[in-house]
Formats: structure tokens, sequence, C-alpha cells
């Protein structure tokens, strides 16, 4: 998720595994054109900080040695300008006792000057994620903790899931978004519009038509 504009760039249904992790990362590296961030965050899951190496790292290949046996294998480093920190935290008795950061790839300089520029926070938190699966749950009714509204079957769940998130960043106007014109009339926005990819707030008419496929 892109926290400046609310804009849910990749979407992967299904249980938080590595597998799932790799593929997330790899779709959100592939739907940024495979640029770097200015700063990536996420809690302390270590899959992540694998997946990141794999779809960002620049792969290393040992030189030969002339010695005997097998050479060394090639293995893959963060490239300069690679910036990920996570939010850590502490248990006892299953509650949260204290909440700290780390920094995996880059440093503490860069970390500093991509919090320096942000729109919306001067924190490394997961604060906008949290918030967006509470938005979630609100507009998928089968994601609603205890209630009868439940999915029987996942096809059905994880289609309704790509279905909410995605037209969610072009058919919902966010509050936070909005913006005053010179009359003093407030404009509400989407995701997408705040992103620079809509010019208004898709009707779910128009979004659902909308050609998957542009063809010029």
């Amino acid at each position: 998720m892109d926290p400046e504009n609310k804009l849910v760039v990749a979407v992967v249904p299904g249980k938080r595994t590595a597998e799932n992790t790799e593929t997330l990362v790899a779709e959100f590296h592939r739907r940024t054109g495979g640029r770097l961030m200015r700063l990536m965050t996420s809690d302390d899951y270590p899959a992540y900080e694998t997946a990141i190496l794999h779809a960002y790292g620049e792969t290393v290949t040992p030189p030969r040695t002339g010695k005997r046996g097998r050479p060394k294998g090639s293995y893959k480093v963060a490239p300069a300008g690679l910036t990920y920190a996570t939010v850590t935290k502490r248990r006892e008795k299953g509650r949260v006792v204290e909440i700290g950061t780390r920094i995996v790839f880059g440093t503490v300089a860069a970390v500093l000057l991509a919090l320096g520029m942000s729109k919306v926070s001067r924190a490394i938190n997961t604060a906008f994620v949290e918030r967006q699966n509470g938005t979630d749950r609100h507009r998928n009714a089968r994601k609603a903790r205890k209630t009868y509204r439940f999915s029987k079957s996942w096809r059905h769940h994880e289609a309704v899931t790509y279905l909410s998130l995605y037209c969610y960043n072009f058919c919902w106007p966010v509050r936070t978004l909005r913006i005053e014109d010179d009359q003093g009339n407030w404009r509400k926005r989407s995701p997408a519009m705040a992103a620079g990819l809509a010019d208004h707030v898709w009707s779910m008419a128009e979004w659902l038509s909308r050609p998957v496929v542009q063809r010029s």
C-alpha cells in the first residue's frame, strides 16, 4: 500500500505464508516498474526480508579462485538505495509489552531522509496498512469479525477480496484525500485520483465495464 495516496498497489488473498509473501512482493515490484521506493516498511514477519531481497536484490557471482572443489554459488545483495525497515513487537503472555523498529536494508540517514520527505508520517510504522485492513473489513462483510457472514467457498472469498480492495482505489472517495479549490469548495478524491491514475471518482458500473487490457 502507498500510504501517501492510500492506494492499494498489490493484493494476494490467503494465509500469510512465505510463498504468498514472495508472490505479493514480486507483484508489487512488477506494478511499480521495479523502481526502488524511498522507504518500505512492514511488521517483523521474516519472509518479507527474503522476498524483498529476491525481488530487488542484485546478483553477485564470486570470482573463480583456481582451487579445487566446487566454486561458491551466486547470491543476492541489497542494492544501494534499497531502504526497508520493520516494526518489531515484544510480547509477554500473549500481550504486546514493547514496540520498536529495526532497519533491515539501507542506512539511518536514508530512513530519516525518507521520513522527512513523507507527507503523512515522521515515524517507521504499519499504521496505514492496519487502518486499511479495518476499511477492508468494513467494505467486505465476509471479513467482519464474530458474525455469520463468513465465506463458505474460497473461490468466492478470493473474488470478493479482489473486488473490494481494487474497486476501493477508483470508486471510494477517501475523506483525508479531499482537497480545497480556489472557491473554498472541497473536491472528493479517490486513491487513484491522488496517485494520478484517474480524474474523477468512478462508479461501480464504470469500473466493472472498463476493459482490463487497453488497446491503442
